[in-house]
């Protein structure tokens, strides 16, 4: 009973000041997408800070890809509440989207310096990063989400059926299965006890009335915004409209929002493809959240009111569907997790979720990243450096983007 009581006083005696400054260092740090920045926040919460435990972290990351939206902004605004309150939400978001923003605002003007093979090469090795660190969450969640024969049977199961399934509700099917087969598969007392014990240990301060306001938002702008941009109220309205409509749509992490985004930018002459394509290659080099991409397009966006103004409408847009839906959902998944019965479930999701992130190191992370022996050998040396040695990821970062210039030069 003391133990849990020192877990859940160390798990909400942080401040919103904290939250940021450790938030800013990922948003400056975590490269390669939802999947890689899952690895970075395991390794920073659960390993080194102990803000969560391994099943409260994998029962996040299960909910947060279960719902529309940007995984990892998600999962951060969480684990910030968590840590100092709605503060602490904030801090965390502004944190770990802020430097990407700007990275992006600024990638028209430094554009035409970043070609050639050192820029090329930097990228490259940018992307070698996420190979190592996704490696690295796969390999430590699958040894602690899957120690038996059961769990490590719903992970293939999820691998297998991934590996087959294109369309873009994969991941919310996995899931859903990993969920029925861990009911089926892992119903014993000490999964199910434990389980309970976690969610007396790991509380967020949402109330269901805050959940429901939430929803209730979220609902209102999804249908209620295309309603107000066909009376002509205004661009800004529009353009707010289109990017909202994009992150409330959008399963299946960020790259699937580019089609969407796509369609609200490029097909209505907001935006040209060049510019488009080219933001898009920035966003892969940058840290943090791929919907980051919806600044470099607002900023960038045609007859807007000021660069700045589209800049700032077209984040806000993105980010604020998926925001509103994880505070709608936490108060329930917390009273669902309090419950003995549900350990079995929630093992079997979080076991999903091992499977789902080994699916996503071979593709987009590994396919993107490793074309040759060299590379294969950078990420390797990225691994060891994560993993036994335990080398901070900033001088992960720098070894391996370092590695990737002086193979382009080489070449």
């Amino acid at each position: 009973m003391e133990t849990g009581m020192n877990a859940s006083s160390r798990a909400r005696s942080g401040s919103a000041l904290e939250v940021l400054a450790v938030f800013l260092r990922l948003g400056l740090t975590c490269f390669g997408g939802p999947i890689a920045h899952m690895g970075y926040f395991r390794r920073e919460f659960v390993e080194r800070r102990r803000w969560l435990d391994d099943e409260s972290f994998g029962d996040l990351v299960a909910l947060c890809q279960f719902l529309p939206g940007p995984a990892s902004s998600q999962a951060g605004f969480s684990i910030g509440l968590l840590r100092a309150g709605w503060l602490g939400g904030l801090a965390a978001w502004f944190g770990f989207t802020l430097p990407s923003v700007l990275l992006l605002l600024a990638f028209a003007a430094v554009a035409p310096s970043l070609r050639g093979p050192v820029g090329a090469g930097l990228i490259h090795g940018l992307k070698i990063v996420a190979v190592a660190v996704v490696a690295q969450a796969v390999w430590d969640m699958a040894r602690r989400l899957c120690p038996d024969r059961h769990r490590a049977l719903i992970a293939l199961v999820a691998l297998a059926v991934l590996s087959v399934l294109t369309t873009v509700y994969a991941q919310l099917i996995v899931i859903a299965l990993g969920a029925a087969l861990g009911f089926i598969l892992c119903r014993t007392p000490a999964l199910a006890s434990k389980t309970g014990r976690q969610a007396d240990t790991h509380e967020f301060r949402i109330s269901r009335t805050a959940g429901g306001v939430a929803l209730m938002l979220f609902c209102v702008l999804l249908f209620g915004l295309p309603a107000l941009a066909q009376t002509g109220a205004g661009r800004a309205i529009s353009v707010f409209d289109g990017f909202y409509r994009s992150g409330a749509l959008v399963f299946g992490g960020g790259h699937v929002v580019l089609p969407l985004l796509q369609q609200q930018t490029v097909a209505t002459g907001w935006v040209s493809s060049n510019d488009f394509l080219a933001g898009y290659g920035a966003a892969q080099a940058v840290p943090g959240p791929l919907f980051t991409f919806a600044a470099f397009l607002g900023w960038v966006m045609a007859e807007t009111p000021h660069h700045w103004i589209g800049a700032l409408l077209a984040t806000a847009g993105i980010f604020l569907p998926g925001l509103l839906l994880v505070i709608a959902a936490l108060p329930y998944w917390q009273a669902l997790r309090a419950r003995s019965s549900m350990g079995a479930v929630l093992s079997g999701v979080n076991a999903a979720v091992v499977g789902l992130l080994a699916t996503a190191f071979y593709s987009p992370v590994w396919t993107s990243a490793v074309h040759s022996a060299i590379d294969f050998a950078i990420a390797t040396i990225g691994f060891c450096l994560l993993t036994r040695w335990k080398i901070s990821p900033l001088v992960v970062v720098a070894v391996c983007a370092l590695a990737g210039v002086a193979e382009a030069i080489l070449k």
